[in-house]
């Protein structure tokens, strides 16, 4: 499965009411670790069609950021039947990642 872009839009269908666990990925162009990031997060969409993975642009959906108190990026959310189960920020490697969920 690949990445699904999360927008306010459709953030409760995509994320509250999914059936799947979801890792969602905060993140912005210009930031470093995000870029390292995105090859792992990629990688785990594709390798775990158990897992629902999503990539929120913070600098164009800065309402969300505000909602889940995104300070600094990458921020990695974890949620569970509709709830925030738990969130890191920065670079993780790809075993720590999938450990989280």
């Amino acid at each position: 499965m690949s990445e699904i872009v999360i927008t306010k839009e459709n953030f409760q269908k995509e994320v509250l009411e999914s059936d799947k666990p979801v890792l969602l990925d905060f993140f912005a162009d210009w930031c470093g670790p995000c870029q390292m990031l995105s090859p792992v997060i990629k990688e785990i969409a594709q390798e775990n069609p158990q897992i629902k993975v999503g990539k929120i642009n913070v600098d164009e959906q800065q309402e969300l950021a505000m909602q889940y108190n995104v300070m600094s990026i990458p921020f990695l959310a974890v949620f569970k039947n509709g709830k925030l189960e738990r969130s890191t920020v920065g670079y993780m490697p790809k075993d720590v990642i999938l450990k989280m969920l």
